[in-house]
């Protein structure tokens, strides 16, 4: 099967709303290239927080400072299965009849973890159904101050009317155990979406698409530094002017065999688009299967943990996540 698929890799706007009406045109043309499934960055909406690791002072106890980014931060979020930017995306993928996967602050309006942001990854298919949750491990240094850690819920690939698609946030790409548990369910498409695709990002993008024989859209966004709150005082090692990239895109396209497909692209915005042969996939395991004929299940066994998180469905009713999983072939 051959499908065509983009990497929107847009500049963040000044306010969520704008972010999300920017992301509906690019959305629209890459539908009009002809795309089927469409990947946005990490925390795409409401923008990544970089003021975390660029401005001074940003982790001082009860600084007013921070504490009115993080408000910002918390106002801008994304609540699942409800609110204006959640239903934005699901009318952007329904308007686009494609499958669209965004990075989104998470917040939690109700029931346990109210007081928490999480860094999450969702999965739309056509129809705007709510195909998949998934929210970051384990949140990377300095992004300890904003999100708290996810779970094992949405750690898995899901069928679409492109494929199954599976993506992973950042540096989860350095966790080889969660990396597993994507090859292992079955990945054609895999998602690693980043704050920017610098070289190391790239590299880590590769490796999984070597790795896993799957094809790996990665996307980064723009931003920046005036951009950054207002409250804080950007380092000046960081930030010259306010006219520098804090992020600078890189994103890019790669094949099962880890060469590019679409090399990636910096500093300015892009709609990357390319048509995926699936079959390649299937061919690339002809020499290497990690989870089959190049896994020893006799020597390894693995498992992915339980979660006890419910996802918010599309239609707001609420769905048990996973419950955890054996994944070694043991009892086949």
């Amino acid at each position: 099967m051959k499908i065509t698929a983009a990497v929107i890799q847009g500049e963040v706007q000044s306010s969520p709303d704008a972010t999300l009406a920017r992301s509906a045109d690019l959305a629209r043309e890459a539908r009009a290239k002809g795309a089927r499934m469409m990947v946005f960055p990490e925390t795409w909406l409401p923008g990544y927080p970089a003021w975390v690791d660029v401005c001074r002072d940003a982790a001082l106890w009860n600084w007013g400072p921070s504490n009115q980014a993080y408000m910002d931060l918390v106002a801008g979020s994304v609540v699942v299965g409800s609110g204006t930017l959640f239903h934005g995306l699901q009318e952007i993928a329904r308007e686009n009849e494609a499958v669209v996967v965004c990075g989104v602050t998470e917040r939690v309006d109700e029931g346990k973890g109210r007081g928490t942001l999480y860094n999450a990854l969702l999965t739309f298919g056509p129809d705007g159904a709510l195909l998949n949750h998934h929210r970051k491990l384990v949140p990377t240094f300095s992004e300890r101050l904003v999100w708290g850690p996810g779970d094992t819920a949405g750690l898995h690939a899901v069928d679409t009317p492109v494929g199954r698609i599976g993506g992973l946030v950042c540096w989860e790409h350095w966790m080889p155990l969660a990396r597993y548990a994507l090859h292992e369910s079955g990945e054609d498409i895999h998602v690693a979406v980043w704050p920017s695709v610098h070289e190391m990002h790239g590299v880590a993008s590769r490796a999984h698409a070597f790795e896993g024989r799957c094809y790996v859209l990665a996307a980064g966004q723009l931003m920046k530094a005036s951009l950054l709150p207002k409250e804080l005082e950007p380092h000046p090692a960081k930030v010259k002017s306010p006219d520098d990239w804090v992020l600078n895109g890189g994103s890019c396209i790669i094949a099962p065999s880890g060469k590019y497909v679409v090399e990636p692209v910096f500093g300015r915005e892009a709609v990357l688009v390319a048509e995926l042969d699936l079959d390649e996939c299937r061919l690339s395991g002809f020499t290497r299967d990690v989870t089959g004929h190049y896994q020893r299940p006799d020597a390894f066994q693995f498992a992915v943990g339980a979660s006890d998180r419910r996802i918010v469905g599309s239609s707001g009713r609420r769905v048990v996540g996973s419950s955890g999983r054996r994944l070694d072939r043991l009892t086949d």
